[in-house]
């Protein structure tokens, strides 16, 4: 949960010299999205795991580039807040020239928090995400999921002599936290802040368009990777909160991750790893989606171990929590990418739903949304050699052990450093 700490930043990876992207702009800049809590990593980890829990509930500010805002009047007196100091200023998103175009990096490093975000007055088109090409989408606002990356291109075609809000909002989970806040500048305008009250944002808990943006999002026609035909193997994970030996744990088909005193990675090159393997499937004609799980479930150091060059299809399936809710989960793929099949509504039914798969152009990625009450299914070329880690991208869940392990080809790995063998090696 080093995250949560602050402990991040972005890459931006340039393409090699010579080699043309399909859109052009003529600056670019990047935009970084967190959330922020006041409590330490510790207390979060602490409370995440006692009897009863305590969850690290909603954060007190949204980042935009670092920065946030916090109700000063809610602290104690003298407690070190100045308004009129620079560090409680808005922060400048960036400085426009009209009539330029700009691409911004937005990436979500968020530890909670599914955001929107909009720039206010400008639409954006979508053009990139993780690192793939997609079929331009105009948006006016765009829904981002923690791991999650995105380019979008923007237009500096409104009034120069105003200033204009840039907004992050939290959507999936009722907003308490205010919307972070950043201004975008016009050149040569010193107008000051927006003359307009801050966007409100969308409804949180509409997931009608959120599911819509995600449907949209497809590969650019001239990058179009198509996937294999069909795959040699299929994994259907139920998502369920479970309490397990009087703690609330998250569970894949019952299975709580968690992770072993030896790395998977160490024991299975040592051969010592007890070959244990989590269930391939659950009872998806019967269970009740809608419902919190009757089984308490187990926690377990399961790993799935694949073929070395197989591929894999993995339908995640949304359920309700224990409090009857169900939230929006961003899985995340360690070492891989993987074409983005299809978003589905309440319970996946492999009979029907498995023929709705786009095979055409789906977009790759390496974090997918899992909707409210829906299911995501993805397919992935097991061709990495290694033991790769697949996730919730909300901290306190996969510190709650809303996670898979994948081994793939584990001979082919090389020998490891002694440094990460242990005592007994």
């Amino acid at each position: 949960m080093q995250r949560v700490a602050g402990l991040d930043g972005m890459i931006v990876v340039s393409v090699p010299a010579g080699v043309s992207e399909p859109f052009r702009y003529d600056e670019e800049h990047t935009v970084l999205l967190m959330d922020w809590w006041h409590k330490s990593v510790y207390e979060q980890a602490v409370g995440l795991a006692s009897d009863p829990l305590v969850f690290v509930n909603e954060p007190q500010s949204l980042l935009i580039n670092g920065r946030g805002r916090f109700n000063c009047s809610s602290v104690a007196a003298g407690a070190g807040c100045n308004a009129s100091s620079p560090e409680c200023s808005l922060p400048t998103l960036f400085t426009a020239v009209p009539g330029k175009t700009y691409r911004l990096r937005i990436g979500s490093l968020t530890s909670l928090s599914s955001l929107n975000f909009e720039i206010q007055g400008h639409s954006m088109t979508v053009v990139e995400a993780d690192g793939h090409y997609v079929n331009p989408v105009r948006v006016d606002s765009l829904f981002v999921y923690s791991g999650e990356t995105y380019s979008v291109l923007v237009t500096a075609d409104q009034d120069p002599s105003m200033s204009y809000w840039a907004a992050s909002h939290v959507v999936g989970r009722e907003r308490k936290t205010p919307s972070g806040l950043a201004v975008l500048r016009y050149a040569h305008n010193h107008s000051g802040p927006p003359r307009t009250l801050p966007p409100a944002g969308p409804a949180w808990n509409d997931t009608a368009p959120r599911m819509q943006q995600s449907r949209s999002i497809v590969a650019h026609p001239a990058h179009v990777e198509v996937p294999p035909a069909r795959p040699d193997r299929e994994l259907l994970l139920l998502n369920t909160q479970n309490r397990i030996n009087n703690r609330v744990k998250w569970a894949i088909n019952g299975v709580s991750l968690t992770f072993p005193p030896t790395p998977f990675l160490v024991s299975m090159k040592r051969g010592m790893y007890n070959n244990q393997q989590p269930p391939e499937t659950y009872d998806y004609r019967s269970y009740d989606i809608a419902s919190p799980p009757a089984i308490n479930g187990t926690v377990a150091s399961a790993a799935y171990r694949l073929g070395l060059g197989s591929v894999v299809d993995v339908v995640l399936q949304n359920t309700v929590a224990l409090n009857g809710k169900s939230e929006t989960h961003p899985w995340h793929l360690h070492g891989h990418d993987f074409w983005v099949l299809a978003y589905g509504d309440g319970k996946f039914d492999p009979d029907k739903d498995a023929a709705k798969f786009n095979l055409r152009d789906p977009v790759m990625k390496n974090t997918v949304a899992l909707h409210p009450m829906g299911w995501t299914a993805v397919r992935f070329r097991a061709d990495n050699p290694g033991v790769w880690l697949f996730h919730c991208h909300i901290e306190a869940h996969v510190y709650m052990g809303m996670g898979v392990v994948f081994e793939e080809g584990i001979d082919k790995v090389g020998r490891l450093p002694k440094a990460i063998m242990g005592c007994r090696f």
